[in-house]
């Protein structure tokens, strides 16, 4: 009898089984990834839901004023560009705000907007901005501004507001 036959029928049969193991294995890897990559999204400002603007809030943002504005450019390792819009909030009103979402629109010659960036700057688990105060605040656009760019600051308006 030869026993090399019967050997080469269980290496034939363990393949399979091996394979399978490894694409468990793979599959079980590449599972955890995403799942912990969609659980661990960044918790800072403009990453959560759109806050509410009803009624009330929209007779109180006239108290919110921009000044300093400031636009600056970055790039990272990835040659990936950034511009960053800097200035301070102030809360000109009698209550203190909570949060705070603003919109940045960017216009062409023909003042149309090519690109709306929204963002919060002002959330938990940062204090509240109390009445008569103001804050630094940094809006980041991680997109490449269109080349059809009017060059001038863009308009920023309050889009989403708490109060306390």
């Amino acid at each position: 009898m030869d026993p090399e036959p019967s050997a080469g029928r269980n290496e034939s049969r363990e393949f399979p089984v091996a394979f399978a193991i490894g694409l468990l294995i793979v599959a079980f890897v590449v599972g955890a990834f995403i799942l912990l990559t969609r659980s661990i999204k960044p918790q800072g400002p403009g990453s959560a839901q759109k806050l509410s603007f009803d009624a009330a809030d929209q007779s109180y943002a006239p108290n919110v004023h921009f000044t300093d504005l400031d636009l600056s450019h970055s790039s990272n390792l990835l040659n990936q560009e950034f511009v960053y819009a800097t200035g301070k909030v102030s809360n000109d009103g009698n209550r203190p705000i909570v949060a705070l979402e603003v919109t940045l629109e960017f216009h062409d010659p023909f003042n149309q907007v090519i690109l709306r960036e929204s963002q919060r700057v002002i959330d938990a688990p940062a204090a509240p901005l109390p009445p008569g105060q103001q804050r630094d605040f940094q809006v980041t656009i991680e997109r490449k501004i269109p080349s059809e760019w009017n060059q001038q600051y863009p308009s920023i308006r309050v889009t989403g507001l708490v109060l306390q």
